[in-house]
């Protein structure tokens, strides 16, 4: 069971693909990290050794991931609220920040979506 960052990796996925369940990492920089490594995408995770654990380690140590970046996030959004930007503001109203439409689709604003009787028609 290869534990990095405090995230268990799943064991029966390829290296490549594990290393995605930690935030911060996607598909194309668990690629890189692999090369970097010198640990083959294709092995699976339960079959890694202690050294290649180590390797992916000290590799995934020179990006920001996990806590750090979940800390960077939450303080840049943050600010952006505290000088009232435009994507501050929707923030703070909980609207869409990035240009989404709201008459139609903006469940984040309305909730769930609520079903409207049809009106009764009036005979002849």
């Amino acid at each position: 069971m290869a534990r990095i960052k405090n995230i268990e990796l799943p064991n029966e996925k390829h290296v490549c693909i594990g290393l995605t369940a930690i935030y911060g990492i996607g598909r194309s920089l668990a690629k890189t990290i692999c090369q970097n490594a010198g640990v083959p995408e294709t092995k699976k995770v339960k079959d890694l050794t202690d050294e290649d654990i180590q390797k992916l380690r000290k590799e995934i140590d020179n990006h920001v991931v996990e806590g750090d970046l979940r800390r960077e996030v939450q303080l840049n959004i943050k600010e952006k609220m505290e000088i009232n930007s435009y994507q501050g503001i929707r923030h703070k109203k909980g609207l869409p920040v990035r240009g989404q439409r709201t008459s139609r689709n903006a469940r984040t604003r309305k909730g769930k979506g609520k079903v409207v009787a049809n009106k009764k028609k009036v005979g002849k």
